[in-house]
């Protein structure tokens, strides 16, 4: 049954879809088997995995909507190596439609439900908001990944959605546990985020991944081309960043409580559910 993390952060703008992208195209390359499902009307997971988002019948709109299941969505592209159920701007009327609709917020997890058996992972790319789109990525999944900058705007960021988290945890999803932290687009000659990251051990301790990813040219050149960066240049040093972090994510995983399983009780830590 495949782990489903939701890549998250309320701030925009922190390479939600950079991490949600190279992680899967690392996972792929270490030979884990990969979904990445596109939650952003926006559709930049989708255009950054080499699928076009204008020319999709099926989409996960769709999906949520109920008017196809979570394969007949699935995209391909043999280069990146792992899976996509795509996203175009239609999707923003998701958000309109799904108010009136029972298990509005349960629809993408019974969904994936189907599917769960082809995967090792699913990861969401949830859109820079808390809606209706981003509550039914954390409804169906056993963890969240927060990609972070180390700048203090950042931080407060990380509040409103350590909060968020605790919410959705409390009262709609038991299992979901933030699963880690990850800086990305750290540059270590800038004092402030040698700082920053400084407390983010302090505060979180193991909930802040070894891996860092570097401020990386190749890594931002990568979209443009229709692929992610651990495809586009894996000898860069960002690609080569993300493919250590998936090998981490695969260890990470092998410690977490076993699918299905309930915590004893809720942590009072600001690192939310444990």
């Amino acid at each position: 049954m495949a782990r489903i993390f939701c890549v998250a952060n309320q701030k925009g703008g922190v390479g939600k879809t950079t991490t949600a992208v190279n992680l899967a195209a690392g996972l792929a390359r270490i030979g884990q088997r990969v979904l990445v499902v596109d939650l952003d009307p926006q559709g930049n997971a989708t255009m950054g995995s080499g699928i076009d988002k204008r020319s999709l019948q099926l989409t996960v709109y769709d999906v949520l909507l109920e008017s196809c299941s979570a394969a007949e969505a699935t995209q391909r592209n043999p280069k990146v190596g792992y899976d996509v159920i795509g996203a175009n701007r239609e999707l923003a009327g998701a958000e309109v439609e799904l108010v009136d609709l029972e298990r509005r917020n349960l629809r993408l997890k019974q969904a994936l439900a189907e599917v769960g058996d082809a995967y090792d992972f699913v990861l969401i790319d949830c859109p820079p908001s808390l809606s209706l789109l981003t509550l039914n990525g954390l409804c169906g999944a056993h963890g969240v990944i927060v990609p972070m900058q180390c700048e203090y705007f950042a931080l407060e960021g990380l509040s409103d959605l350590v909060n968020t988290i605790k919410q959705v945890h409390a009262n709609l999803n038991p299992d979901l546990q933030i699963i880690g932290l990850l800086r990305v687009m750290f540059d270590p000659r800038i004092t402030l985020q040698q700082q920053v990251s400084d407390q983010l051990k302090a505060h979180f301790a193991d909930k802040v991944f070894d891996s860092v990813i570097p401020r990386n040219v190749r890594l931002a050149e990568a979209p443009s081309y229709g692929l992610p960066g651990v495809v586009f240049d894996p000898s860069s040093k960002g690609a080569q960043a993300f493919v250590q972090f998936a090998a981490e994510m695969v260890q990470r995983i092998d410690r977490l409580r076993p699918l299905g399983s309930r915590p004893a009780a809720a942590t009072d830590s600001a690192a939310g559910p444990l």
